[in-house]
């Protein structure tokens, strides 16, 4: 039996397949060890799985997870998880390179990630070959929930936003200048506060607004994560992601405009990583 672990900030997909069935699945809280301390992770693995039934069958163990691109952090998880499956092969690995397994399998492509954040690579088939600088919600972040919310939310206090949709944006969040100020420098979590402003961006996707923004902000997207890679018509490019889920249609519109197209969008890393495993 295999454990496949798809580790988030805030949630983390567990799934046991054994050959190609899927024996168990739950979602538990996720973590970063960026910002989480040995002893909390301990507590959310060893409290979701230390008894349950499938533990001393499982043989290998596949983690991928948010802040995992540091050797130290590798180590960490690794260590915790060996303490649990004592006779399993354990992998631990970043999140890229799950967008890859779950996008590509075992061909080559480029992986992009468009949820609340972005993100993309090159990847060869093994191995990613050359990764995109991702400078965060601040500065960078093209094309994510964050970055449209981050749109929406500026066109609407500066008053760009066109009058029809002002009016059911204001009854849908009752929103004042200085309470967004407070959530954007005096709160945690910000690009998670920008990114619900997509919801309104999906519920009126439809409206020229709209699609002009998203527009622009998939443009920028390609342009720094895709074009930078010199893709060809052939080029298999596949998106992980809500946004890129939810938001397909535009996306692939503007792909298109410059002589590509989408080979594969998966909500959650989760569902294309099962595939992958499930023929190794």
């Amino acid at each position: 039996m295999k454990l496949i672990i798809d580790c988030g900030s805030t949630k983390a997909d567990w799934v046991i397949i054994n050959d190609k069935n899927i024996v168990v699945s739950f979602q538990t809280e996720g973590f970063n060890p960026n910002y989480t301390d040995k002893k909390y992770i301990s507590s959310i693995i060893l409290d979701n799985i230390i008894y349950h039934p499938y533990i001393q069958e499982i043989t290998d163990v596949y983690f991928y997870g948010s802040g995992c691109g540091k050797e130290e952090n590798c180590a960490l998880i690794k260590d915790i998880l060996s303490s649990v499956f004592v006779n399993a092969e354990i992998s631990v690995t970043h999140d890229m390179l799950a967008a890859c397994h779950a996008l590509l399998g075992d061909r080559n492509g480029i992986a992009c990630i468009l949820g609340t954040g972005s993100n993309s690579c090159l990847y060869d088939g093994k191995e990613i070959a050359e990764r995109s600088v991702s400078l965060g919600y601040v500065l960078g972040d093209e094309g994510s929930a964050n970055h449209i919310g981050k749109r929406i939310i500026h066109d609407y206090f500066y008053k760009i936003m066109p009058d029809d949709l002002m009016v059911e944006f204001e009854s849908e969040y009752d929103i004042n200048i200085s309470d967004f100020i407070e959530n954007i420098y005096h709160k945690n979590q910000v690009s998670r506060y920008l990114a619900e402003f997509t919801k309104f961006a999906y519920a009126n996707k439809e409206h020229d607004y709209i699609k002009s923004l998203c527009s622009l902000c998939f443009d920028e997207f390609i342009e720094y994560f895709i074009l930078k890679f010199k893709p060809s018509v052939n080029t298999e490019i596949g998106f992980v992601g809500s946004i890129a889920y939810y938001f397909q249609d535009i996306l692939s519109e503007r792909l298109e405009d410059k002589g590509l197209k989408i080979s594969k969008i998966v909500k959650n890393p989760i569902e294309g990583l099962i595939d992958y495993y499930s023929q190794k």
